[in-house]
């Protein structure tokens, strides 16, 4: 049996020179050579419909080699976990001398907290607020002002030094509470186009004080027989320009009547307000 000539997809087979008692066999044969050849081409198209040649991008695991991890991307950017942002310490997004201003606070007994840049538009900002809820000597701050850091240090060492002293040496008592009536403010001076320091977290307003007898020291215009309270208002003036650049208070003009306004605002040649 040979192979005479191919026709299409299929080999043409021609008997000669078979003995005729070998024919029949030489037909079966022929017949089993030509139903594989149809079962060969019947399986390439039946696994061209299952595996269509698309590509989906994925690399897999071969079977019985190399696990899990071959299912991971070779590159770990095109993973899609969730990412996690841990908070930054103090240190670390503040400037030096904001994060030593904290230090001295810590060190003078303040209780404050930081909070997050305040950003009202114009000069109505304070990028690295605290809010003080209490000063050294178990004085509580009510209620909690927000200031910047250089204004709490200027109050806490005020207060620590020259309001605590004054009032234990005329009441025999120390201080139990400052009420404030303003601290960061996002406003102007009246009558101007001004910001207020309040705006910037550099101005308090304190409108009394509550001593730890219980006694209330009001800060507006005190009586004339009243001389202790007289003194002490006097002093609270007078040192308070040692520490501060503003000082009004009762007396000068109908906005400060009933408030003690101190600030830290920064003028030229060092000139201070004290009225």
């Amino acid at each position: 049996m040979r192979v005479l000539s191919v026709r299409g997809k299929y080999s043409v087979l021609r008997l000669r020179g078979i003995p005729r008692r070998l024919m029949p066999a030489a037909r079966h044969a022929r017949k089993i050579f030509m139903f594989s050849g149809l079962l060969l081409i019947s399986s390439c198209s039946v696994d061209t419909v299952m595996r269509p040649d698309v590509d989906v991008g994925m690399h897999t695991a071969t079977v019985g080699g190399g696990g899990l991890q071959n299912l991971v991307p070779s590159n770990p950017m095109m993973m899609s976990y969730p990412r996690i942002r841990l908070p930054q310490s103090p240190s670390a997004v503040m400037p030096a001398d904001e994060v030593s201003c904290r230090r001295q606070l810590k060190r003078l007994g303040v209780t404050f907290r930081n909070l997050a840049p305040i950003d009202d538009g114009g000069a109505c900002r304070i990028d690295h607020p605290v809010e003080v809820s209490g000063l050294s000597g178990g004085i509580d701050m009510k209620p909690a002002a927000t200031l910047t850091c250089d204004m709490a240090l200027t109050v806490a060492r005020w207060t620590k030094n020259e309001l605590a002293p004054a009032a234990r040496m005329r009441y025999l008592s120390g201080i139990g509470t400052i009420h404030q009536g303003s601290s960061y403010s996002c406003r102007r001076i009246r009558g101007t186009s001004v910001a207020s320091e309040h705006s910037k977290g550099n101005a308090l307003d304190i409108m009394r004080i509550t001593l730890k007898n219980g006694n209330d020291i009001d800060v507006r215009r005190p009586g004339f027989f009243a001389f202790r309270q007289k003194s002490l208002l006097n002093k609270v003036r007078a040192q308070g320009c040692d520490y501060f650049t503003t000082v009004l208070g009762p007396g000068y003009d109908a906005d400060h009547k009933d408030h003690f306004h101190f600030d830290i605002k920064d003028r030229r040649n060092g000139y201070r307000a004290c009225r």
